[in-house]
This record gives C-alpha cells, structure tokens and sequence, in this order.
C-alpha cells in the first residue's frame, strides 16, 4: 500500500502509529536527503526500530537496472522496496548524542570557513566603496563566529576525557591538525575498531579495479565519505612535507614515477592505516609505529 504522510512532526506520529498496527516490520529503510531524514530516523531509532539509510544514487541505478526509468513519489516508494528486498542494507547505528552534537558543530565550521572564504573573494573584486565596507563588516562578524565556533569545539571536547585522549593521540602525528583530529572523531566512530581494508573502503581511499578481459584500466578511488576525505587530504598534504616517514614514502612513490596526486592518495590510505593502529593500541605517534603501520 501507499501512503503519504503529513506535515514533519505529524507524519512521525502517524507513521508511529501505522508501524506499531502493523507488527512484524522487519527493517524500514529511507533515502539520505541532505539531512531531511535526520529527524524521522532519530525518531524510528527511539523507539527502538531498525531503519536504514540509503544513498538514493544507488536506489535510482538499481531502478534504471530493473528498467524502472519514470521517477514519481510513488515509483520511487514500490523501488525503495524492491532495493531494501533485494539488497538488504545495513541497518543504521544511531551516534552517541555527544558525537553527533561535535559533528554539527564542525559542519558549523567548515560553513563559517566557506562563508568567510567567498566574501573574501569578492572583496577583491569589489570596487564600490560601501559595498566593499559592507563586506568588510560582514567577514568581522563571521571571524567572531567562528572564534566562538572553535571555542564551543573546544569546550565540548575538554568535558569528554576520552575524546581529549583520543584528541592528543591523532594530533601527534606530524600533519594531523587539531580540526582534522575532530573530523576524524566525529565522522569517523569507527577508527580503531574496523580493520584496515574495511577503514579505507569506507573513507573511500581505497582503489577499486576498472578492469575487463585484457584490459587493465586505471585503478580510483570512489564513494566514501567525501568530507572526511577532504580533511584527510589535507593532512596527508602536509604529512607529505613535514612527517619524516611519510614524506620519505611520498618522494619513492614519486621517483618511481606515480603521478603527484596517485602519490598523495596513497599517503592518505597509510596515514588511516597508521591512524587506525594508533588508537587500538592506544599509541601516540612515533616514527618506528608509523614505519610499521606504513
């Protein structure tokens, strides 16, 4: 059957309802939105129903794949079916209320960044002289929130013991930075618990074969979590230049002659690995554990 809900807190209720009548429902699975579905799996999650969240580019192929090529509510709704029987995806795990509170905040960040990044831009192409006093006291305003951002970053990090000492572990590898270390332990739960090769695969740094008969194409990295893998990059980027072990390993790589950014990927997938062993063995950095992990 098909069924369209009400406004947001209304459609949660009623849904409530429907799924309590119902009994038997073994997973209920939606589409990442952007963050729109936030609220609706919060809510399932709190009363203690299994949901997962799907990425909707890989509903929509698997709807072209079963020749399904109109795209409705309703055509999207019986395909979201078919997908969640077929495929059977992992049900979601809710992030502790503390970690989800500190990525909210760095996402605040990383905007405030973004936002002081373009007005800057255009000051330098402003000519008019109250326009250019406009912007000017807009970017004051938007330094002082994010002064206040790092600040709130900061204290929420200083209430958790665990999160400082997991803090102070990634920021003593040479090229971590205090703003990666928090995306790491916001985005990235899972580090010191999966191994290495499943790490890597959900970063997205690990590269997949594009291969067929004798052809051997180019091995890219694909999917991930985009956002971490920004902040990993640019860790790796500075790793490549001032972490002894790591800029040694960048300078064979490109000797050898991989291309610069093959070399930087690379650095990247040994900084997670070398990451990852440090916190299950609870370690701070130094060269012979990073040689090891590298």
């Amino acid at each position: 059957m098909r069924w369209r809900l009400k406004t947001p807190l209304q459609g949660h209720a009623q849904l409530l309802d429907w799924l309590q009548a119902a009994g038997d429902i073994h997973l209920i699975v939606v589409e990442a939105t952007g963050g729109y579905e936030a609220p609706l799996v919060a809510c399932l999650a709190t009363h203690a129903m299994a949901v997962a969240v799907v990425n909707p580019r890989q509903v929509r192929d698997f709807a072209k794949a079963t020749g399904v090529l109109a795209k409705t509510d309703a055509v999207d709704a019986r395909v979201l079916a078919r997908f969640a029987s077929a495929i059977g995806p992992r049900q979601h795990t809710p992030k502790p209320a503390e970690l989800a509170e500190l990525e909210a905040m760095l996402n605040r960040r990383r905007q405030l960044v973004e936002m002081i990044t373009a007005e800057t831009h255009r000051r330098r192409i402003v000519t008019n002289a109250a326009i250019i006093r406009q912007i000017a006291k807009h970017l004051r305003w938007l330094q002082a929130q994010l002064d206040q951002a790092d600040d709130d970053l900061n204290g929420m990090i200083q209430k958790s013991s665990m999160m400082r000492h997991k803090l102070d572990l990634l920021t003593s590898v040479p090229g971590v930075g205090r703003v990666t270390a928090v995306a790491l332990l916001a985005q990235l739960p899972e580090l010191g618990v999966l191994s290495e090769r499943q790490l890597s695969a959900l970063v997205g740094v690990c590269p997949f074969s594009r291969d067929s008969g004798t052809l051997r194409g180019r091995r890219m990295i694909w999917g991930g979590r985009a956002r971490l893998r920004a902040a990993l990059y640019r860790a790796a980027l500075v790793a490549a230049r001032h972490n002894p072990v790591l800029r040694e390993f960048y300078q064979r790589l490109v000797a050898a002659g991989k291309a610069k950014k093959v070399a930087l990927v690379a650095c990247m997938h040994k900084l997670l690995r070398s990451l990852n062993s440090m916190i299950k063995k609870d370690q701070c950095w130094a060269p012979t554990l990073s040689s090891s992990s590298l």
